[in-house]
This record gives C-alpha cells, structure tokens and sequence, in this order.
C-alpha cells in the first residue's frame, strides 16, 4: 500500500496560490498578445503594426513559457501533495496535457512564429513595403485563452470524476429497516 504525503493546509494554500497566480499571469501575458496581434493585424500605420509586433516578441514569449512552467510545478505539487493526486481524477489529468501541450506549443511553435513576425515588423518600421505581418498569429491568441478559461472551468466545477475506481472495496454500512421504528 502506497502512501502519499499530503501537504500542511498552510503549504497547500501556499502552493495554490502561486498556482492560481501563475495561470492568472499566463492568461493576462495571453490577453496582451491578442491585443497586440489584433493592433497589428488591424491597424494602416505601418509603423504601429511593426512597433506591436515587435512588442509581442520582447514581452510575451519567454513570460508566459515561464508563468506555463510555474503553473504545470505548483500544478504537480498540487496534485500529488492533495486528495486528487496527479492523474487520479479526469479534470487533473486533463489540466496536466493541457499544460504540458501548451507549455511546448509557446516553445516550440509560438516562439519560431513570433520571432519571425518580429523580423517582420523590424522591416515595416524600416520602411520595407513587401513586409507584411502573417495571419496566423490569429491562431494562437484565439485557442490559448479559450484553453486556459476551459481549464478554470475545470478547476472550479471538477467534472467527471475519477479515472478509475479504487481497488479497495467501500465499507457500506448496512441499515435494517426492521425495528427501526
């Protein structure tokens, strides 16, 4: 039988307050994004389009990856150290892939993406009139909040409940409806 050490109540409201805050900063950094890529995206002003879209390149990336990291750590901790364990129940588990999918999606696709509309936006500001910002950086700020408000829904309202039963057998006690009057 294996135990798990479950944390104090003062560590797990410290834990979870960096978890909440983390994912708090993580979808701010996300709003800021799509404000900026709609900026860019929406504006004549050459020079706005390329200034935002550099914005995105100097403030977004390497923050949110960091504020992702932070919230998949305390996540875990979270996780192992509480009642719901780390894959013992559908919503946690499902939190758990989303964070680790779109820590590696900020990683992998987005910073290559952002970088390159960056340059972009260095040659706007320099007067290149072939430069023109991609529309895919649309994709991004559109499904990144929708995915971290539907993992919000899930902490709150804690669907579907365990991925498996337990092994043990529940002790159930039995009621005798004879003489119980």
């Amino acid at each position: 039988m294996t135990t798990t050490r479950k944390l104090s109540g003062r560590a797990r409201k410290a834990v979870l307050l960096v978890h909440v805050l983390s994912a708090a900063a993580w979808l701010g950094i996300d709003l800021a994004l799509g404000i900026l890529v709609v900026v860019a995206l929406s504006t004549n002003d050459v020079d706005t389009a390329g200034i935002a879209v550099r914005a995105i390149d100097l403030f977004a990336i390497w923050p949110m990856f960091g504020a992702s990291v932070v919230c998949m750590i305390s996540g875990v901790v979270l996780g192992l150290g509480s009642k719901y364990g780390l894959v013992k129940y559908w919503w946690v588990a499902i939190k758990l892939f989303m964070n680790v999918g779109m820590s590696l999606l900020i990683a992998f696709s987005l910073r290559p993406g952002v970088e390159e509309a960056a340059r972009i936006g260095a040659r706007m500001m320099a007067g290149d009139p072939t430069a023109a910002i991609p529309s895919d950086l649309m994709h991004p700020v559109v499904v990144a909040p929708t995915l971290l408000l539907f993992a919000y829904i899930l902490s709150v309202f804690k669907p579907w409940g365990r991925i498996r039963k337990s092994a043990q057998p529940v002790k159930r006690q039995r009621r005798d409806l004879v003489g119980a009057v």
